[in-house]
């Protein structure tokens, strides 16, 4: 266990450094291009794996800095340079992070190197959960997954949708129903391997905003998988089954574990938002003190400098909030008040708002895709939509606080 110290040290600081440089000669000027394209920035893709950045290897050194502070730092200066590229880069790490959790070693031994592949062949992975109707609801899932004894395969059948490299992936990773009457307790996750018969892409989506990261809905029709690629193997399953039935017929409450992963994995989330928030910051402050109107810069205005005061605060106390509930989930603090959740609701907004401020700030120019800040403000707006709305974030506060079941 670190301890907690706003210091960073000299690693921290030349990981960042390093970062940095690479988003602010690589990513940033890539970014207008594949925001108009709409497709994956393979070439960039590629440039950070030349560089050891796009690796497993890199992420879990990020991930097992004892202060906590590896990811968020790393996930702050990617989405600096450009959400969209940012997504694309991290998006595979989604599914990594699913087979590590749940896979044996020989899982995570044989499919992760897959997700990424190498330098001069890079592949991208998918993490399949969301339906069209289980999104927040987990427990409305349908995709299912029936086991066929006599072929030792399980059958995938259903359609996932907001899957980040959902249908372009070489593996993904698969959320299903095993045991429909344990409601989310009955899910168990799959790897699909590379030109499995029956997954194919549905639609792809044409967003608002990360339009340089691909996402897509994925269907499963009849997708037959060994099985040997049910994550954690059949008996971890049995037994994990058996228990939740036993539970259940006992009345006993069971903690959906997804849940409690997705609220340790929330500040990054809130580190992507601060990264997007801080940039468009810098692009105002920047513009406020070069911008002239009446013969002066127009920070020498109030109503200009107060809005830059605040928005600077915002992005730090976000920061803090992303920073604590990260050293927490490091430390294995519990997380008595939500403060995952509490991390991703205001770094989450903050960049909403300080985007919005950013454009403001430019007036007409900020308008315009010849500034990054009408792209910032796009791209900040599924910060408080995907891994938990805000909504959502609130709710799981407020239970949290009252321990009362809030609806």
């Amino acid at each position: 266990m670190g301890d907690f110290s706003l210091e960073l040290g000299d690693d921290q600081k030349s990981v960042r450094d390093w970062i940095h440089g690479f988003a602010a000669d690589v990513m940033r000027p890539a970014a207008a291009e594949w925001d108009e394209r709409e497709e994956t920035p393979w070439p960039v893709i590629q440039e950070a794996a030349k560089i050891g950045l796009y690796s497993l290897d890199f992420y879990a050194q990020q991930y097992f800095d004892p202060t906590g502070l590896g990811i968020p730092i790393a996930m702050e200066e990617l989405f600096w340079g450009d959400a969209g590229i940012g997504l694309s880069i991290v998006g595979t790490g989604l599914a990594a992070v699913g087979v590590l959790a749940n896979g044996t070693e020989e899982q995570i031994g044989t499919w992760i190197p897959q997700m990424y592949g190498d330098v001069n062949d890079v592949k991208v992975a998918a993490f399949c959960s969301s339906e069209p109707d289980a999104g927040s609801d987990v427990g409305s899932m349908r995709t299912t997954a029936v086991y066929d004894e006599a072929k030792d395969e399980w059958v995938l059948n259903g359609t996932k949708t907001w899957a980040t490299n959902g249908g372009i992936a070489n593996v993904h990773v698969v959320v299903a129903v095993v045991d429909p009457e344990l409601g989310s307790k009955g899910h168990a996750s799959f790897i699909v391997p590379p030109n499995t018969p029956g997954l194919s892409q549905g639609q792809k989506f044409k967003k608002h905003g990360i339009r340089a990261s691909h996402t897509a809905e994925v269907v499963l029709d009849g997708a037959r998988v060994p099985g040997s690629c049910l994550l954690g193997g059949k008996e971890k399953l049995d037994e994990r089954l058996a228990r939740a039935r036993e539970r259940a017929r006992g009345g006993e409450r069971v903690k959906n574990a997804a849940m409690a992963t997705f609220e340790a994995s929330r500040p990054a989330v809130g580190a992507m938002a601060v990264g997007t928030a801080r940039a468009a910051y810098e692009v105002a402050l920047d513009y406020a003190m070069t911008r002239t109107q009446f013969g002066r810069p127009i920070i020498d205005n109030q109503g200009v400098a107060f809005q830059l005061a605040d928005m600077r605060t915002q992005v730090d106390a976000a920061r803090l909030l992303v920073w604590r509930a990260s050293w927490m989930a490091v430390s294995g603090k519990p997380f008595t008040s939500a403060e995952g959740s509490m991390s991703k609701l205001y770094a989450s907004e903050t960049a909403k708002k300080v985007t919005a401020q950013a454009i403001q700030i430019l007036g007409g120019n900020g308008f315009t895709r010849e500034y990054p800040v009408e792209r910032m403000h796009r791209d900040a707006a599924i910060y408080t939509i995907f891994e938990g709305t805000s909504e959502i974030q609130r709710l799981v506060i407020a239970r949290t606080l009252s321990g009362m079941p809030i609806r």
